[in-house]
């Protein structure tokens, strides 16, 4: 037996149980992976809260990093004792021990340490599509990244810097202004005693960017529109302050012509030959050392709820790994 965080019915960080489970027989098609370190994304407490329902009793969590301990029967190009990494599911990467489809694994350069390779899959490969593919940004352009000192926007600055790009990014206070700045933000907004869009405004000298890239959603979603340049496009990629209310589409026409899509990485991935692409390309950035994957915190798996709650209440910078 071995342990992993589940949960029986949705809630708040209370609900996430450390139980002893069965990992049961290796599948043909699996890979069996001990985990050396999880990711810990915002899109957990979603899945916790119900906002992105579950069946339920569940596991949790969708990114990790790992030895491979055994391999099914059809599994070819995966063998014991491979490094490997992973982000997109399917849930319950919060487990010690876990069988997971040997085709969302990808191996670990050697460059690259556990903790690192579960800090970075799921929010580095955001980074990749949101710079590379929904919107790919070329030398000159400015965008708008919100939460630019977390995660996900800290690996954009970084990226869109190495890309030639004006960075603009949103931060709740004057240390994440300085987080943000020393990872290639060229201009930070404290969103908590400005107003963004008008700061935004400012810097551009009017024009707006070409791109914003907004996780918080219902709280931005206006003005980040207001932000954009005509034929400018918003890239909303999460929702951290609730769903986006009703919208009348006719409001994009007279702002502009504007352009508005909600992807996700899950898209982007799903098929094995785009997932060694996206991956591929983030490797590459994080050995070069263009990209440098910030750990800045780290919690006991058992301890997740806690590890949760500080993500929620927006004491965390940078990446979080749990620690089996």
């Amino acid at each position: 037996m071995t342990h992993a965080i589940r949960f029986h019915t949705p809630g708040g960080p209370e609900v996430l149980r450390w139980e002893e489970v069965g990992v049961g027989d290796t599948a043909p098609n699996d890979a069996r992976v001990r985990h050396h370190a999880v990711g810990l994304n915002f899109i957990d407490i979603y899945h916790r809260t119900g906002a992105y329902p579950l069946p339920l009793p569940s596991g949790i969590g969708l990114e990790g990093a790992g030895v491979v301990e055994s391999v099914g029967s059809a599994v070819t190009d995966l063998k014991v004792g491979d490094r490997v990494a992973y982000a997109g599911g399917p849930i319950g990467a919060y487990a010690e021990v876990r069988n997971i489809p040997a085709d969302r694994l990808v191996k670990l350069p050697d460059a690259i340490d556990f903790k690192t390779g579960a800090a970075m899959m799921l929010q580095g490969m955001t980074a990749q599509y949101l710079l590379r593919r929904t919107c790919p940004v070329l030398a000159g352009d400015t965008i708008l990244i919100h939460a630019a000192a977390g995660g996900v926007g800290l690996i954009v600055c970084q990226w869109a810097r190495a890309l030639g790009v004006t960075v603009i990014g949103t931060v709740s206070s004057d240390e994440k202004a300085a987080l943000a700045r020393a990872h290639g933000c060229d201009h930070t907004i404290i969103y908590t005693r400005e107003n963004f869009t008008e700061r935004v405004k400012q810097i551009t000298g009017g024009r707006g960017v070409r791109v914003v890239y907004d996780s918080i959603g219902k709280d931005t979603f206006m003005g980040s529109l207001e932000c954009l340049q005509p034929l400018g496009m918003m890239a909303l990629f999460g929702a951290a302050s609730g769903p986006v209310p009703l919208f009348d589409l006719g409001l994009l026409a007279k702002m502009g012509s504007l352009f508005i899509t909600r992807p996700t990485l899950f898209t982007y991935i799903a098929h094995r030959s785009d997932l060694l692409a996206i991956s591929g390309d983030l490797f590459d950035m994080v050995t070069s050392g263009k990209v440098k994957i910030e750990v800045n915190q780290t919690y006991a798996l058992k301890d997740a709820a806690q590890a949760q709650t500080d993500l929620v209440a927006r004491k965390t910078t940078g990446s979080t790994v749990l620690l089996p």
